[in-house]
Order: C-alpha cells, then structure tokens, then sequence
C-alpha cells in the first residue's frame, strides 16, 4: 500500500467508484474509469485499495453510511416504549422504500449472482450493522427495567420482520404498499412484540 491519502481525495475515489459500480455493474467498472473521473492514476488506486474487490467494498461501505444516515435511533428514546417502538417501525419501512435503497438492493443481488462476497460486504456493511444497532438500542431498554429480551439480537430481527411482512416482498416487486396497510402491520408488530417482551406495567401505559 502507498501513502494513505487525504480524506477528500480518498472520498472523491470511492464516490465516483460507486457511481460506476451502482450504475454499470461490477464487471463493466473499469478501473481506469474511475481513476480518470477521481483525477488520479489507476496506480494511485491500487496503492490505496489493494484490488477490484476492495474498491467495490469502499464503494458499497459509503453508500451503506448514506443510507443509514436517513434512520437513526437517536431520537427514539423518549416517551412509553410502544410509542418509540412504532416511530422506529415506521422509520424503517420509509428506509428500506427509498427509491434509491430499491436500486442498490436490486444492483447488489444481481451482482452477488457472480459473486457471493459482494452480498456478504454489503450485509457487513449495511443490514448487519443497523441491526446490532437497533439490538443495543433494545439491550438499554432491557438495563432500563423497560423491556425484558435475553436475546436482543433475536428481538431486534423479530421487530424488524414482522414491520416488513409481506410489504417488503411487495415493494421489491413494485407493487405499492398503502400507508393503511403498513400502519396496521407496524401497530400489529408493537403489539406482538410488547406481548412478548414488555413489562406488564410498560404494556398496559403503551396499550
């Protein structure tokens, strides 16, 4: 590896790498493409990134973070917890419909059809993150005396799928999932999942 570059540049290489990447595939990405629209030599890149490969886990690593920045949980940690609860619902079903996750989604599963290991980057970096997230979120609920989960993980991936139901499926098949519909499937999923997990007294102020 060369001398690590500075963050502007090293950034203007991973974000024209992942226009490429995302627009034209992972096999029809030049190199030399991206080298020439980041202002800099191909050697430069490999210098930096060692190969294809971890270039285009660069690429799928930044837009993973631009992504995450349109959900957070740093504003779910006041009022009962079924109302918190339902906020983060709601925000992961409007996460996961942005047209642009759509795209990525679809880009990265057809390019893990060639190779398995750009799906496994693209769950380290995206999914796999947001969800110890979203467990550790889960896991102050449980030191609060709010909720009562052994398995914060398993709790967080439960919560998340039954937000999802059938919607997600539907929305990778362009159909369009009415705002009624996904209300009643996210007050279900709270209601199920505070059966399950929530304090008796925490269940009757949220109810």
């Amino acid at each position: 590896m060369g001398r690590p570059l500075d963050a502007a540049k090293r950034a203007a290489i991973v974000n024209c790498a992942a226009h490429h990447f995302f627009r034209n595939g992972y096999a029809a990405t030049a190199i030399e493409q991206v080298a020439a629209d980041a202002g800099v030599s191909k050697v430069t890149i490999y210098n930096q990134f060692g190969d294809k490969r971890a270039l285009f886990t660069a690429a799928v690593e930044c837009e993973c973070e631009k992504i995450r920045g349109h959900f957070s949980l740093d504003d779910a940690d006041r009022g009962p917890v079924g109302q918190r609860l339902t906020a983060i619902g709601q925000a992961i079903f409007a996460f996961l419909s942005r047209p642009e996750m759509l795209r990525f989604e679809r880009r990265v599963a057809a390019e893990t059809e060639e190779d398995p290991a750009i799906g496994v980057a693209f769950l380290e970096a995206g999914p796999w993150r947001m969800k110890q997230s979203f467990a550790a979120w889960l896991a102050r609920e449980v030191e609060a005396g709010v909720l009562a989960i052994d398995d914060p993980m398993l709790a967080a991936e439960q919560f998340v799928s039954m937000c999802k139901g059938m919607g997600d499926l539907e929305r990778r098949f362009g159909s369009t999932v009415c705002a009624e519909a996904r209300d009643r499937r996210i007050a279900g999923a709270v209601e199920v999942f505070l059966a399950a997990y929530g304090l008796a007294d925490e269940g009757r102020e949220d109810r």
